[in-house]
Formats: structure tokens, sequence, C-alpha cells
């Protein structure tokens, strides 16, 4: 067995915890690093110490639970070389470029897990660019890390299962002035529920208890609508909408939580050597994976970050990871826990993949945007200008050479936000399949200057 490996967890998500989990206990000590202060993902997200006092409030029943669990995380992580608040901007080489509380450093390693989860899938609307609007992961954090409303009459819109759970979480808090836009129709959830509930019982009747809570909170929930403009003297005040029966609906607001589900963080899997294939279910491009993540020579991919699942296919994905890479190294695997995480990702993913039809990417809504919607916050590109590089009779018929001449996916997000409505309107104008921007150094905004000097970093 080969014990002198230099192990790299990215992440300490449910995914990233999972795998540094059975690593610790086959013996070795990985180095787990983390971009926030503290590890725990999008939904374990840690509660500040303002929103401590609420956990009941806000978790019921499963408060005292996910207290244990936020423990036993801590007690594992002294077993690991955990390096938290440092960013990981870039990978080449079998080097990874990290920034962290001491400045740049690089860090050499034998075999790498990526876990590094996903983030909010956005489809511009006229408005969405105003103060006030949010993403819906970026309510849920205003919320459990600085024990914040967004706003005082905050609408959330789009389709996504986040709509329900940020809003209850809000309502449980007690706000009070909410309502809940669902652009999918009530027939989308009804033709895809008995596949939910098949595939994961508990996760589609916890869905269904979320809306039911709506519901006895009086939360108004239109589901069918399609967003029209967000609309507001220089912040939000209102949301207009035509309702599924072809009326107009208006929904006051000084907020609003805007996202239509999820899109896998996929920039450092690529940098570090993933293959992508297109899901046209999903609408999305996915690193290429055997059944327990393997996607390279030295390289394992985990959780949302691999393909969007939730919490429980994350902790069954990074189990499944540490294990390919443990026997990788000569280690013995468990043979039967392995098959018990395969089905229990399997499960999930195909729990997800019925949830398409629940809450629909609308993928039609990007050639339905009029020319003057921005579509690239950072560098202010706007749909009109994406359809002008395109009309050219020499002009790019995919996204990267449409980026290169508008600048759209450029800036700080670096197409986070808007890669995904580029990629539709490309498709849309040329009746070909979504594109895939290109990953590139750095991946996150980094300094150009930094205090400390540039530091080679310690297996």
């Amino acid at each position: 067995m080969d014990d002198t490996a230099t192990i790299v967890i990215v992440g300490a998500g449910p995914a990233g915890l999972a795998a540094a989990r059975a690593l610790v206990e086959a013996g070795l000590r990985p180095i787990v690093i983390e971009e926030a202060s503290q590890p725990g993902g999008q939904g374990t997200r840690r509660l500040s110490p303002l929103t401590e006092p609420h956990r009941e409030a806000l978790f019921g029943k499963a408060a005292d639970a996910m207290a244990r669990r936020e423990a036993a995380e801590d007690a594992l992580l002294r077993r690991c070389d955990v390096r938290t608040g440092t960013l990981v901007w870039a990978c080449h080489d079998n080097r990874l470029e990290l920034l962290g509380p001491e400045g740049f450093s690089s860090l050499p390693y034998t075999h790498l897990v990526i876990a590094v989860g996903a983030t909010d899938r956005l489809m511009p609307v006229p408005g969405w660019t105003l103060p006030g609007v949010f993403t819906l992961g970026g309510a849920q954090v205003a919320l459990k890390r600085h024990a914040s409303f967004i706003g005082q009459k905050v609408v959330f819109a789009g389709s996504s299962p986040l709509l329900y759970l940020a809003a209850a979480q809000y309502l449980r808090l007690g706000h009070r002035a909410l309502t809940v836009l669902d652009t999918t129709p009530a027939r989308g959830k009804a033709g895809a529920f008995p596949a939910m509930l098949r595939h994961a019982p508990r996760s589609a009747l916890q869905g269904l208890a979320l809306i039911t809570e709506l519901r006895r909170g009086g939360v108004p929930m239109h589901w069918g609508v399609q967003l029209e403009a967000i609309e507001g003297a220089g912040r939000v005040e209102r949301l207009r909408y035509t309702t599924a029966r072809g009326g107009p609906g208006t929904a006051e607001a000084d907020a609003v939580a805007l996202g239509h589900g999820l899109r896998a963080e996929t920039q450092l899997a690529e940098l570090a050597g993933a293959a992508f294939d297109y899901d046209p279910a999903f609408r999305q491009w996915f690193p290429r994976t055997d059944e327990m993540g393997r996607a390279g020579d030295r390289l394992w991919l985990a959780g949302d970050s691999a393909r969007t699942g939730g919490a429980e296919a994350a902790d069954a994905a990074g189990h499944l990871a540490a294990r390919s890479l443990l026997e990788s190294l000569g280690h013995p695997v468990d043979a039967t826990a392995a098959g018990r995480d395969k089905r229990r990702l399997r499960a999930q993913q195909s729990f997800q993949r019925a949830m398409t039809g629940a809450f629909r990417w609308p993928a039609e809504q990007a050639a339905a945007l009029s020319d003057d919607v921005l579509v690239c916050r950072c560098e202010r590109v706007t749909a009109g200008e994406i359809r002008s590089a395109l009309a050219t009779p020499s002009g790019p018929t995919e996204v990267n050479r449409v980026k290169s001449i508008t600048r759209c996916g450029m800036g700080r997000c670096q197409g986070r936000f808007c890669g995904q409505a580029l990629a539709e309107i490309v498709a849309s104008a040329t009746g070909t399949t979504p594109g895939r921007l290109r990953a590139q150094a750095p991946i996150r905004p980094i300094p150009l200057v930094f205090d400390s000097p540039h530091r080679e970093g310690k297996a």
C-alpha cells in the first residue's frame, strides 16, 4: 500500500466531508481546503452566532440532529489538515494554486478530490440587475450567516426546490410578506411526483410538506407564471408576471430572490483534466466520471460539482470517491458498503432527473429576451449585442467565440451567472446544442497584488 500520497480534498460540504471521513477511517490524513471560514455546503451551511438562537425555529425537530452532525464534522476535521478561508484559483501539472490568509501558495498533490458544489442557475429577466434582486442561495445566506431578511416584502421567483425551502425558512422566523412565483405549471409537478416519490420518497414528501407549510402560513403561491419584468425607480418595487391563465399579475416587493435550480461548479474539474458530456434532460454539461466518481488518473469528483443531486447524493458520492481513491492506493475496500452507496447515489440522481419535469429550466425564455436586457452584469453585455455578434456574415456560432467578441462571461463571475443564458441565446439562434464556456485560471477573482510573497505549499 502507498501511504506516502498527498491527498487533497477541495470543498468541505457534504461530499468533501464524506470523502474525508472514509480516508481518515482508513488511517490517512487528507488535506481539506475550504474557501469559506467554516465547513458545510449551501444546504448544510452553519449558522452565525446571530442566527444560532433561532436554530430550533429554522429546523424544528432536525435541529438537534444537525448540532450532532456539526460536532461530528468538527471531530473529523481535527484528524485532517484543514485550511479554511483558502481559495483554489488554478490547477496545473498536479499542483493547486491557492490564496489563503497568508497569501499565495502552491500545493502539489498526488491525488485530488474536487467537491466544490454548485451555484444558482439564472435566466435573466428585465430588471434583474436592480438593487434588491438576489439569487435564492443569496437569500438563504443572508438568513443563515447574517441573520437578515433580504427585504420587507420578498418574492421568491423562478423554478427550484429552493423556492419553497427558502420561503419556509423566512416564514419560520416570522416573515409574513412573502410570495412564491413558480414558472413551472402545477401539472408539471403533478406529472413528475410519482417518479420522484418512487426514487426518493423522503425527499419527495419533504418537498410536499414545505408547500403545505407555506399554504398554512398564508403565503400566496402561483404556478405556471411567466416572469415579465422586475420594476422600480432605482431599486425593486414590484415584479410583473403573466398568470398560468394568461392574465396580468403584479407582486409588490422590495426584494426578489431569483433562481432556476443549480448549475454544477465545474471550472476546477476542467483545469484538473476532466472531460465533459452534455445531458439534454438538464441542458447542462457535466464532467465525465465512472460510477465511483473517478475522472482521471489522479482525479475524483463528488457531489454537486460532478452532477447536481443534493446532500444525500453528495454524501454517497463522497464515500464512493474516497473508496476508489483508497483502492488505487492498494487499500482494501468494503464492496458491500460501496454497493450500498452506489444504490443511494443512483436513487438520488434518478430523483433529480424526475425533478426536471417539476422544476423546468426555461430555455425558451432566452430566445424571447428583448435586445435591451442585460445578460452579463459584469461587462454590461445585452442580449441584443450577443445576437448582433451572431448575425454578422462571418459571425461566431460557438459560445466561446461569442464571449471573445462581446466579453459576455469575462467579468468577475467568470460566466457563473450569465453563461447558461448566453449558451441558450446562441443555441436558439443557431439551432444547435447549448455550448459550454471553457474554464481558465483564475477561476475566481484574485488580487493583482498581495502583501505576502508567494510560498511553496507544504504537503
